[in-house]
């Protein structure tokens, strides 16, 4: 799965590589920019939600951190 993902961003990237050239030429070239763009970002978001530790987030949840808050120096 994560192989996959890879190799689908690094094709993503070539596509951004052959149109960065073009888009100030044609605006349907800039729309498929923007396009393969929003793509790369969900697969790479993919990605790290791949390699995130569910278990560590879980109980990070469970015991959620007290922030200080600035009044609470003055008390």
């Amino acid at each position: 799965m994560k192989r996959k993902l890879i190799e689908q961003i690094a094709k993503k990237q070539v596509q951004l590589d052959k149109l960065a050239e073009h888009v100030e030429k044609s605006c349907i070239c800039s729309q498929l920019y923007n396009k393969v763009v929003i793509e790369k970002a969900i697969l790479k978001k993919q990605l790290d939600d791949l390699n995130k530790n569910k278990l560590a987030e879980k109980v990070v949840r469970l015991f959620p951190h007290k922030k200080t808050l600035i009044c609470d120096y003055f008390q």
